[in-house]
């Protein structure tokens, strides 16, 4: 079967040297011209372009802008295989030739920083090179181009949208993400990989006075203050070693004026967990703690939470992700490794939750190899090598691409029928 299936590899990935050049074109063409959640009008109409070129049935306008591409060919699994579009409010500093300089009409910039854009090309040439080799293969492939990753509410969109009438099933879900890694490595990760993220708002209230007159305030300041060290101890003393969970206070806003004691305090908090039994036992403990520190301030109204940008757990399917590893490693040999959780977020596995579908997500090295190797030997990769989010993160395009489109076909084959 492994023989029968790299000789269906190889046949398909054959006509990758016919897609690289307007792959590539494409890639520098997206990367000038990033869009914002939810605002991917122009990177959509692109992409359904090209997947028309390729012979797909395409379904526009999906939770906003949200692109389908289906490939009907037989019976046979219906595989599902996803790309995010949206960019980030970045001022980009990488010095590419290009590079972005699009600004909004509100005066944000907005940059790939996070390396959707070599998401979306992949996919598409993984598209074509699939499109035009049907005799190889037999099922169905759904390549899905999702809006507002970064926000989080982009693949939840997209399925309250109706996204289950036009699919109708899926068999199985697959993605992948850009990482520092070095370019041409493929990493995956069985079980839990990217952790739930929790984004919450907490308004805590005081009684105002001037700041010359302290004994008629209640002081949210210090209630706040109060608040940020007591949540230290919530991973420290209530999460066991063996798990694992982040809570970071972000932000603590109150007052405007060094001589007026404000009314009232808002804290940012973010809360990355691996475990649904540990999230909520998280939650639960900010929240006691919150309004236990507002009774002992004596604050004059009880407190208030707003949950918002939620995430869930990343969670791969063991069976779906070994034998993705198992292909990967039969055409990629050892550039094809195994990585560890990160605590990174997605909301890619809203998409087959809502299917009931199995699911599995990797990783791609997008770092040069040799400035890789020149950091990893220094001891210096937290310092020298540009992650997620970086306003100078920027993928080398290849091997980056072909890796990327590579993945996308190897992963795809390894459940679609034999043609």
């Amino acid at each position: 079967m492994m023989a029968r299936m790299s000789d269906v590899v190889q046949s398909v990935l054959a006509g990758i040297d016919g897609v690289r050049g307007w792959q590539e074109a494409l890639y520098k063409d997206l990367h000038q011209h990033p869009e914002l959640p939810h605002q991917e009008h122009r990177t959509a109409a692109k992409v359904a372009d090209r997947l028309r070129t390729s012979g797909c049935e395409v379904h526009e306008g999906m939770g906003g802008t949200g692109v389908v591409g289906i490939l009907r060919n037989g019976d046979g699994p219906r595989i599902l295989l996803r790309a995010d579009m949206d960019a980030l409010p970045v001022r980009e500093a990488t010095g590419l030739a290009y590079a972005s300089t699009h600004v909004t009409d509100e005066g944000t910039p907005v940059m790939h920083a996070c390396g959707h854009d070599m998401h979306v090309t992949a996919l598409l040439g993984a598209t074509d090179l699939l499109a035009a080799s049907r005799q190889q293969w037999s099922g169905t492939l759904i390549s899905l181009f999702q809006p507002a990753e970064e926000v989080g509410d982009g693949a939840q969109g997209m399925v309250d949208d109706g996204l289950r009438e036009v699919l109708g099933g899926v068999d199985v879900a697959m993605a992948q993400h850009v990482l520092p890694l070095p370019a041409g490595q493929i990493g995956t990760c069985p079980g839990p990989f990217l952790s739930a993220a929790d984004s919450m708002r907490i308004t805590v209230h005081g009684r105002g006075s001037h700041g010359s007159m302290p004994q008629a305030s209640v002081d949210p300041v210090v209630l706040a203050a109060m608040i940020v060290i007591r949540l230290q101890t919530v991973v420290a003393r209530e999460v066991a070693p063996a798990e694992t969970a982040v809570l970071t206070v972000g932000s603590v806003q109150a007052g405007s004026r060094s001589n007026v004691i404000p009314d009232h305090a808002t804290l940012l908090l973010n809360v990355r967990t691996y475990d649904e039994q540990v999230r909520m036992h998280v939650l639960e403990a900010i929240e006691r703690i919150v309004r236990a520190e507002c009774a002992a301030s004596g604050s004059p109204k009880d407190p208030e939470f707003e949950l918002y940008d939620r995430y869930s757990l990343t969670d791969n399917d063991e069976a779906t992700t070994a034998l993705v590893a198992a292909a990967f490693a039969d055409h990629f040999g050892e550039r094809a490794v195994r990585i560890p959780k990160h605590s990174a977020s997605e909301d890619f596995s809203d998409l087959p939750n809502a299917f009931g579908a199995p699911y599995t997500y990797w990783g791609i090295g997008g770092i040069d190899p040799d400035a890789y190797r020149v950091a990893e030997a220094a001891g210096r990769i937290a310092q020298d090598i540009p992650t997620n989010h970086s306003a100078v993160f920027a993928p080398v395009i290849q091997p980056t691409l072909d890796t990327g489109t590579s993945a996308l076909v190897v992963a795809a084959l390894a459940h679609l029928g034999r043609g």
